[in-house]
Parts: C-alpha cells; sequence; structure tokens
C-alpha cells in the first residue's frame, strides 16, 4: 500500500485560504479595539465634565489651566467647600482610551466655560475616524 501525501499546490491552496481568514479575522478585531477606545474615552469625558461641574457648583471656581483635573482628587490651596475625598471614585485620574493623559482647557475658542479632550488615535490636533479629536462638550 502507497501512502499519499499532499502536493505543493494543495499546501500552497491551504496557506492561501487560512492567509485570507486571518486577514479578515485582524481586520474586524482592529476595528472592534478602535471602537471599544474611542467608546471608553467618551465615557471618560462623560465623567470628568461632570465632575467639573461638580466642583465648581461646591467651591464657585473652575479649575485654572495649570492645576488642571489633579483638582478632582486633591485639594487645590485657598479653595473652600471641596468635597471631602475628591469627585472621582478613583483616586487617580482616568487616561484616553489610547493611554494618554486628557487636556483641560478653561474658556476655550468654543465659548464654555472649559473643555476636556483627548487628541484621538494620532494624538494631534484635529483628523478624522479614529484620530479625531474628541471633546467634553460633545460627548454623546
Amino acid at each position: 500500500m502507497l501512502a499519499r501525501g499532499f502536493t505543493m499546490v494543495e499546501l500552497m491552496a491551504v496557506l492561501i485560504i487560512l492567509g485570507l481568514l486571518a486577514a479578515v479575522v485582524v481586520r474586524n478585531f482592529v476595528g472592534r479595539v478602535d471602537d471599544a477606545r474611542v467608546k471608553v474615552t467618551k465615557a471618560s469625558l462623560r465623567e470628568l465634565h461632570t465632575a467639573v461641574v461638580e466642583f465648581h457648583m461646591d467651591t464657585g471656581v473652575w479649575p485654572d489651566e495649570s492645576e488642571g483635573l489633579t483638582v478632582l482628587i486633591q485639594e487645590p490651596a485657598g479653595v473652600s467647600n471641596y468635597r471631602t475625598g475628591g469627585y472621582l471614585e478613583t483616586t487617580d485620574i482616568p487616561r484616553d482610551g489610547w493611554g494618554r493623559d486628557f487636556i483641560y482647557e478653561l474658556n476655550p475658542e468654543s465659548g464654555k466655560p472649559f473643555v476636556i479632550k483627548s487628541l484621538g488615535a494620532d494624538d494631534q490636533g484635529g483628523g478624522e475616524g479614529y484620530d479625531a479629536d474628541l471633546h467634553s462638550t460633545d460627548a454623546e
């Protein structure tokens, strides 16, 4: 009895099919990871925006840009009625979905009292898609 093996053409066909399947899986997975990063960033922006508004309601002042978001976890000097324990459930300021610090701006061009933003996947101003900047003033 003769043992029959695979021909080179059959092996190449199997490898091509596996490569195509892997490409489809990776493409779908990468899109979901980026979507998740945007969702996490938007949720953090909403949480931080609310915490800054609560800080303002309690103290009567907006955090200045030099203090930034640290006022949410550490009481700044010269502020009265600061909430015991701070304004976040954690002892650290959350980071955006790409692991970077959020940017706090007082009196931005939008005319709002403040904005908290992430520069998106590319870590540069502007951009489209996953590279677009995300702002607390328009986070859904």
